[in-house]
């Protein structure tokens, strides 16, 4: 009996979407090109999936040579996918840590309205916890730490300019006040 030695690698996500209870695309992030390369066969396969996932109870599923696990929230679902021989427990850390960490960012209110409200976010924190298919975080607290630090409001070059042309800044007017 042949054995066929896997090498071990740093690209364990395959792929990564959100889907809604009708089972209709809201995210989707392929990180393997030669797996699924047309949008047909992406949604085929999404399909497939949902079909025999979203009336189930359970976390992980087999389909297509690939190992999906998933987790359901009012009206969507999420699923991270790897390939057959994936640790299952390295997915489902992705798949929690995106969850708990748009948990966070959407104040607990998971459903299809605030996800598409919110669309920037949700891929600001895909990014955050997978890049090109390798896991960078699991940890929520950190991913929203990154997230606060991206987002936080810059002043607006204009306005940063017109001060300093008019001489209207806080240091000079710190300095003009003492004299």
């Amino acid at each position: 009996m042949d054995t066929v030695a896997l090498e071990p690698s740093l690209y364990t996500v395959k792929a990564v979407f959100i889907l809604d209870n009708d089972g209709t695309r809201l995210l989707a992030k392929y990180y393997d090109p030669d797996l699924f390369p047309s949008m047909k066969e992406q949604k085929n396969f999404e399909k497939n999936v949902y079909n025999k996932t979203h009336k189930t109870d359970s976390e992980i599923a087999f389909l297509e040579g690939m190992t999906i696990v998933y987790k359901s929230s009012i009206d969507l679902f999420f699923y991270v996918v790897g390939s057959a021989q994936e640790n299952e427990l390295m997915l489902m850390s992705v798949l929690n840590c995106l969850f708990d960490s748009l948990s966070q960012m959407l104040r607990k209110n998971i459903e299809k309205r605030s996800v598409m409200e919110n669309l920037d976010g949700v891929f600001l924190v895909v990014d955050e916890v997978i890049d090109g298919g390798v896991i960078l975080e699991s940890d929520p607290q950190q991913v929203i730490q990154k997230i606060n630090f991206r987002t936080l409001p810059e002043p607006a070059y204009g306005f940063v300019l017109f001060d300093y042309i008019t001489g209207n800044t806080e240091q000079q007017g710190d300095k003009s006040q003492k004299k």
